[in-house]
């Protein structure tokens, strides 16, 4: 309830607008009162329809990626469709349930998989994955996970050269990792605690193939989760993974896929695909906190539907281009040796490499990396660049460049050449 000097202060507050209205209704019929961009800006069409830069108005530097699809990067941009289906999903309210309900057997039927869920990104899905084995495996409930199930049924086997930053997503759940190395090892692993077989698919390491993996744990009654976060293209992995046998697989939503970068996709066999829902939200699962908003569902949605209308031959035709045009830049610069290759698995889209002589063009890749990241534009080449720790195919070789062209917005692809061109020529 409103003290007195409360009310005082509301009801003049309210009479002076009533009086501002009145005046205003005066002005208006004298045609004084005309739409003024400056001072009303969020009436000015531009604003209206495209948002104010929030970039700019934070101060956040915007970058040219020529990276890749990786998170501290923002991962990669939507399409012009998909920013549409995002933006009309943000206007209306629906019930949740329901959304992730429709949105899941839309996705399994265009994914050729028994079910689908979207999940808050690849490592979200990750851990409703390994929920969703923990509640099948000891018929508990989504309040029993983590603690309970520490008591219960809980290990998940792994390679030891499959081990990484992730296996947190599955600790989350309470599961323990038993870890084997050999065939043999695997084959003698499976105990009455076994709960799932956990495969990294862009694991640089490890003896065990994905056939043996999978048949072995099926023999066992065991289920096979595999981690493709990065692993499209080829578009074809969206179901060769499920139709292969595991019983799951997560990507990301935000990499080659093309939809928000907060969202990922969990698909696999129908009864793991709804254990997996109870854990997500709006439940008080272990992933409650690991919200997926209607827009994020409907953006991967939306996502699917244009990776679909797309084909591996086109998109690889437009990264070449790309890569060609940077090359063309180069042009001139001394002993300039360029190479386009595409990683095995992870990121299967064509990169560009660059190397020269360190003699005759005397700057190291770090120091290339550098100025381009501290230049204007800011530019960010793929960090595999002048390191000693490459990943997912990409060279382990501290005097190479590592282009990576597919992030790229029209016209980009000229820009990084120029500015590479400038770089390189300077320390000649």
């Amino acid at each position: 309830m409103l003290n007195q000097k409360g009310r005082r202060e509301f009801l003049g507050s309210a009479k002076g607008m009533l009086a501002a209205l009145g005046l205003a209704s005066q002005l208006r019929a004298k045609g004084a009162m005309k739409s003024d961009p400056a001072t009303h800006p969020a009436s000015h069409p531009a604003t209206r329809d495209t948002g104010e830069d929030y970039y700019e108005k934070l101060g956040v530097t915007k970058i040219i990626n020529a990276a890749g699809t990786y998170t501290a990067l923002t991962a990669s941009t939507m399409p012009p469709s998909v920013r549409a289906a995002v933006a009309a999903a943000a206007k209306h309210p629906v019930r949740l349930h329901d959304l992730q309900t429709k949105a899941g057997e839309y996705l399994a039927q265009k994914l050729k998989c028994e079910g689908a869920l979207v999940s808050a990104g690849a490592s979200s899905g990750l851990t409703l994955g390994t929920a969703a084995c923990l509640m099948v495996a000891n018929k508990c409930g989504i309040r029993d996970i983590p603690q309970e199930v520490m008591q219960m049924k809980n290990e998940v086997l792994i390679q030891k050269g499959h081990r990484y930053g992730y296996d947190q997503a599955l600790i989350a759940c309470g599961a323990k990792f038993v870890e084997v190395e050999t065939l043999d090892e695997y084959q003698k692993a499976f105990t009455d605690k076994t709960v799932m077989a956990h495969f990294f698919n862009a694991a640089e390491q490890g003896q065990i193939g994905r056939e043996d993996w999978l048949r072995v744990a099926h023999q066992h009654g065991v289920p096979c989760f595999n981690d493709a976060a990065a692993d499209m293209p080829p578009i074809a992995n969206l179901w060769n993974y499920t139709q292969m046998g595991f019983d799951l697989v997560t990507f990301s939503g935000g990499k080659g896929i093309r939809g928000p970068q907060n969202a990922g996709l969990l698909l696999g066999k129908k009864d793991l695909i709804e254990a997996a829902a109870k854990n997500n939200n709006p439940y008080d699962g272990v992933a409650r906190g690991q919200k997926v908003a209607k827009e994020q569902i409907v953006g991967m949605v939306a996502a699917v539907d244009w990776l679909l209308d797309q084909t591996d031959e086109s998109m690889e035709k437009d990264f070449r281009a790309r890569a060609e045009r940077v090359i063309a830049q180069l042009k001139g610069v001394p002993t300039i040796e360029t190479q386009v290759i595409v990683p095995p698995f992870a990121n299967h889209v064509p990169h560009l490499l660059v190397r020269y002589d360190q003699s005759r063009v005397k700057v190291a890749p770090r120091e290339v990396v550098k100025q381009l990241r501290d230049g204007n534009p800011s530019i960010e080449l793929n960090p595999a660049s002048g390191s000693t720790h490459g990943s997912a195919g990409l060279p382990v070789d501290v005097n190479t460049l590592v282009v990576g062209v597919w992030m790229l917005e029209p016209g980009e692809d000229v820009v990084v050449g120029k500015r590479l061109k400038e770089v390189l020529t300077q320390a000649i």
